[in-house]
C-alpha cells in the first residue's frame, strides 16, 4: 500500500474513532434533552389542564379502559414529568425510556391511530401530524424512534447513571453480546408495548421472545 494510501485510511480511521468517543456523549445527550422536554411539557399541560380521559375512556387498550380515567390522568402526569426529568438527568434512563415508550403506545392507541383499515395504504395515510380522519401517528412514532436507542444503548457518558456506575465500579460499557438471549430481550422490549396497539402483533413479539430465550437456554446446556 503507498504512503498516500496508508495516510488517507490512517486519517479516516482517527475520525472514526474521534467520531465514536463524540457519539458516546453527544446524541444520546441531546435525544434526551429533546424527549425529555417532550414529556416535561406534556406532563405539565396535564397537570394544569382538564382531565379528558373519561371522553375517550373505550378507546383505550385494555386494561386502560376499566381504570378509573383519574388514576390514569394522574399516571400519565407524573410518569411524564418525572421521566422528563430523569431523562435530562440521564437517571434510570432504560427504565423511564422504556416507561414512557410504553406510556407513548398506548397514548398512540388511544388518540393517534386509526379506528379502521384494511389495508396497508389506509394505515400509512395516518402518518401524519394532523388527522384528516385516518389517524394521525406521525409524532407518536418519532418518539418510539427517539426512545429505542436509550432503552438500547443507555444514556450515554453525560448522565447521573454513568457517574453512578464509575462509583460503584460497574462496567459503563460492558462488551456487546449478540445471542439468542439478547434477541429474546430485544422483541420483549418491543412486544410489551405492541401489546398495546395491535395486541396480536405484540403476542406474537412476545412469543418470539420465549422461544429464543428457550433456544439460548438450551444452548447453554
Amino acid at each position: 500500500m503507498s504512503t498516500l494510501a496508508t495516510g488517507v485510511l490512517n486519517a479516516w480511521e482517527g475520525l472514526n474513532a474521534r467520531l465514536r468517543g463524540a457519539g458516546e456523549v453527544l446524541p444520546r445527550f441531546v435525544l434526551r434533552l429533546v424527549m425529555g422536554w417532550e414529556f416535561w411539557e406534556s406532563g405539565l399541560e396535564k397537570l394544569h389542564g382538564e382531565n379528558w380521559f373519561a371522553d375517550i375512556q373505550a378507546k383505550f387498550p385494555w386494561p386502560f379502559n376499566v381504570i378509573p380515567a383519574d388514576l390514569s390522568w394522574s399516571v400519565a402526569t407524573w410518569f411524564e414529568i418525572a421521566g422528563g426529568l430523569a431523562l435530562w438527568l440521564g437517571f434510570g434512563t432504560r427504565f423511564f425510556a422504556f416507561s414512557l415508550l410504553f406510556l407513548t403506545f398506548v397514548a398512540t392507541a388511544a388518540v393517534h391511530w386509526p379506528d379502521m383499515w384494511t389495508m396497508w395504504s389506509d394505515l400509512l395515510k395516518g402518518y401524519a401530524i394532523t388527522d384528516a380522519g385516518h389517524g394521525n401517528f406521525k409524532l407518536p412514532l418519532l418518539f418510539v424512534v427517539m426512545l429505542l436507542p436509550l432503552i438500547f444503548n443507555g444514556p450515554g457518558k453525560l448522565s447521573v447513571d454513568y457517574v453512578i456506575a464509575r462509583l460503584v465500579g460497574a462496567t459503563t460499557y460492558p462488551a456487546a453480546t449478540n445471542d439468542f438471549y439478547t434477541w429474546a430481550i430485544a422483541a420483549a422490549v418491543v412486544g410489551l408495548p405492541f401489546l398495546m396497539l395491535t395486541p396480536l402483533s405484540g403476542a406474537a413479539l412476545l412469543a418470539l421472545a420465549a422461544v429464543l430465550a428457550l433456544i439460548g437456554r438450551y444452548l447453554r446446556h
